[in-house]
């Protein structure tokens, strides 16, 4: 099937020959399903936090993270085209089906952060906002929102475009992200590292950008920003298929590979060199005087995190040197029980102690995630559930509705009664109890990628994205699930959200 020429082009690229054959494999015989036993509620899997916890691990945050290195992860590639769609739709349309909703985004016009940007370059051009608004010119400023020759935001990043408004100057989403750094990882030495993983065209935008806020917001929390970026690279990028499972392929008769989705991104988290990380989407920010409750639950669940991590690492020294204490054996498997989102397998009680004890030291020796969950008011994301592993063993996830078989009743049923969804508001440990980082690829779950049908040229292709970085991709991860205020997700989908009370 794969060429001389065509594996020489796929080394080139730095991809293992053996992932684009298993690539290939999954499109002739299809992702297996999940067994997905239930969804995650609370009580069972979702833990929630009283005032006096949240109190205390917010203090224990506090107090223990001088000796620790804090980094904010912001995914943050991509154009926003998406959340321009019904405008691009409104600028190619010769009818009325977006007037109305493009009637309500000029009304509401000066409440949008890019205003005042927006009637600049319009004045740069030799034109009026006010007047292109009194004749219902609409089409041409919506065409200075997204276009070249206006503020071109139909092709940045969300990550660039001004989300915000404030007395001293309005704020992009990346700047949003940097305040947010501020007041819950800031290091000991004064430092806040935040890294944005970004597409390879922008960068030098948000270079710009970020040479231009930097010093300001260094010299309003007194302390030091150390921002750097990682692209998705080649590496990371998958084979396309045809209708026939064979590879896609060009004009020239060259393979065709496409970004491997947000999976791809575990290579640049692989990167990063901390003790403990903060990840969130670059579009679900507010502005400060609702920022509270984000910084309220961050720190607490990094205290849980930090407070998780200590009770594992003693577990671990422990086992290094006791052989087969029984008792050590039941206390161990008690707490991960209560504690991580785990459930042991019947078969362990018949194993042999010295086994048990190989067991457990593998399971308490992986990096560790603490997900916020958000209760499930109709917004799209993954979700929170139990599913059953080769052992018999359960453990928690976050699935994405294309990972249930819908043809099965039962499996439907499952999806459907999720009470919560994740907002990609995670923190995660991933150094071991020696201090050594984990090398993450070893507790992914290669066999929960995606297939997607998509078109090159006029023709349909077959797509495969790798297993999502908070899905597949930390399947083996020791998770703990934890129900966060919906206050803290606020996500930008659509031009319109920045209408919303959240965002003004």
């Amino acid at each position: 099937m794969l060429s001389i020429t065509d594996k020489e082009q796929i080394t080139d690229r730095g991809i293992n020959i053996s992932d684009v054959e298993e690539q290939l494999e999954f499109f002739k015989k299809g992702i297996p399903f999940l067994d997905i036993i239930k969804p995650a509620t609370v009580s069972d899997g979702i833990g929630v936090l009283g005032d006096k916890q949240l109190e205390d691990y917010v203090k224990y945050f506090d107090d223990k993270k001088v000796s620790c290195k804090l980094v904010k992860f912001v995914p943050a590639s991509g154009a926003a085209t998406r959340m321009f769609k019904s405008l691009f739709e409104y600028l190619s349309s010769s009818d009325s089906g977006e007037e109305k909703n493009i009637n309500s985004i000029i009304a509401d016009l000066k409440l949008f952060a890019f205003y005042p940007d927006l009637d600049k370059i319009i004045k740069v051009n030799g034109e009026s906002l006010e007047s292109l608004i009194k004749n219902n010119d609409f089409k041409k400023i919506i065409d200075y929102i997204l276009m070249e020759n206006g503020l071109e935001y139909g092709n940045l990043p969300k990550g660039l475009l001004k989300f915000h408004k404030y007395s001293d100057g309005n704020r992009t989403a990346a700047e949003e992200h940097l305040i947010e750094g501020a007041t819950y990882a800031q290091n000991s030495n004064k430092s806040i590292y935040i890294h944005f993983t970004v597409s390879l065209e922008h960068l030098e935008k948000f270079n710009l950008l970020i040479s231009k806020v930097k010093q300001i917001y260094a010299e309003k929390f007194k302390s030091e920003f150390n921002i750097s970026f990682s692209i998705q690279k080649p590496s990371t990028d998958t084979i396309a298929a045809d209708d026939k499972n064979m590879p896609f392929r060009d004009d020239k008769g060259r393979l065709l590979f496409r970004p491997g989705g947000h999976g791809a991104l575990l290579d640049n988290l692989n990167e990063i060199d901390a003790d403990i990380v903060f990840i969130k989407n670059i579009d679900n920010v507010v502005p400060d005087r609702l920022k509270g409750s984000t910084i309220l639950y961050k720190k607490a669940l990094a205290g849980m995190l930090m407070k998780v991590q200590e009770a594992l690492f003693g577990f671990l020294h422990q086992l290094e040197k006791s052989s087969d204490d029984n008792s050590l054996i039941i206390k161990i498997k008690k707490y991960f029980e209560n504690n991580i989102g785990y459930s042991f397998a019947e078969s362990f009680d018949n194993l042999k102690p010295l086994d048990q004890k190989e067991l457990l030291f593998s399971l308490l020796n992986r990096p560790i995630r603490i997900c916020g969950m958000v209760k499930n008011e109709g917004e799209p994301g993954g979700g929170p559930y139990w599913v059953k592993n080769i052992d018999g063993s359960l453990s928690l996830q976050i699935l994405e509705s294309s990972q249930f078989n819908m043809d099965n009743t039962e499996q439907k049923n499952v999806f459907l009664k999720a009470t919560h969804f994740n907002p990609v508001d995670l923190i995660v440990s991933m150094k071991n109890f020696r201090g050594e980082k984990f090398d993450l690829f070893k507790f992914r779950d290669t066999k929960t990628g995606f297939i997607s049908l998509k078109s090159k040229d006029g023709k349909s292709l077959k797509a495969f994205e790798l297993p999502g970085l908070w899905n597949g991709s930390m399947a083996f991860w020791n998770t703990i699930f934890l129900e966060v205020p919906v206050s803290t997700f606020n996500p930008v989908k659509t031009i319109n959200d920045l209408l919303r009370n959240e965002h003004q």
